[in-house]
């Protein structure tokens, strides 16, 4: 079923991140790494591994998104990382191909959050003349990628991505690029939801937005996210209550 309402500057806008927002995305690491390792036969334990694996993706992909590296080498950079903590050096090419077959496993284990779907469909229910679209930090045919395996691509009217805009979250700029590609008068009348607190939804309160913060969590780390007009919710269940008071009408 598609959420995509006809065009109007009007209608409420609701976008979203995707990775752990929409996509289970740490569940598909945890898992693709595990069958990675055993296909490998590196020994350790497979918590502190995805660990490690967790770390050296924000470690180098925000490399990746400050410039420092391209996307094929942060990849890279990971791989050998990992591998020369259990033991394995990679050169360039051998990195490669060892991020490739983690990534099929990787891929494989792609799924949506449980409450994804139902979010989606009882905001459209709430709000039949709101329009859906996701802002995300990624290569734009990569996360296509991931929204059409997931089948949930053509609930979208736009999918605005850093690769392909060239700014990243929090940078103000990519809120209002995707505010411009729906002709949003207003920021008001847009709201943004991200499990990452001063990336999603600081930097959306902060270009005009709505910001709700997706702590699935119940991290505390966040200090102030109502003295920063940042909304919190625990599930995305809680999102047409939240919202359909300050979007809709």
């Amino acid at each position: 079923m598609s959420t995509v309402a006809p065009s109007s500057a009007a209608a409420p806008v609701i976008l979203f991140d995707l990775d752990d927002t929409l996509m289970a995305h740490r569940a598909a690491v945890r898992a693709g790494i595990a069958l990675h390792m055993r296909e490998l036969a590196y020994e350790g334990d497979v918590a502190a591994a995805s660990g490690l694996w967790h770390d050296l993706e924000e470690e180098h992909y925000h490399s990746y998104l400050a410039g420092r590296l391209t996307f094929e080498g942060q990849r890279r950079a990971r791989a050998r990382d990992f591998a020369i903590a259990h033991g394995d050096e990679l050169d360039e090419l051998a990195a490669g191909a060892w991020f490739d077959r983690y990534f099929e496993r990787y891929r494989e284990s792609w799924s949506l959050h449980g409450d994804a779907l139902p979010a989606l469909d009882a905001l459209a229910q709430a709000m039949p003349d709101a329009r859906f679209g996701i802002i995300t930090n990624g290569e734009l045919d990569f996360q296509l990628a991931k929204l059409e395996r997931l089948g949930i691509r053509d609930r979208f009217e736009h999918v605005i991505a850093s690769g392909d805009v060239g700014v990243t979250k929090p940078d103000a700029e990519i809120f209002r690029l995707a505010l411009e590609r729906f002709s949003v008068d207003s920021p008001v009348r847009a709201a943004y939801i991200g499990d990452r607190f001063e990336t999603d939804a600081v930097g959306a309160v902060e270009a005009g937005l709505i910001g709700v913060w997706l702590n699935r969590t119940g991290d505390d780390g966040a200090p102030g996210s109502a003295a920063s007009g940042v909304l919190e919710i625990s599930s995305l269940t809680e999102l047409p209550a939240l919202l359909t008071s300050r979007l809709a009408g």
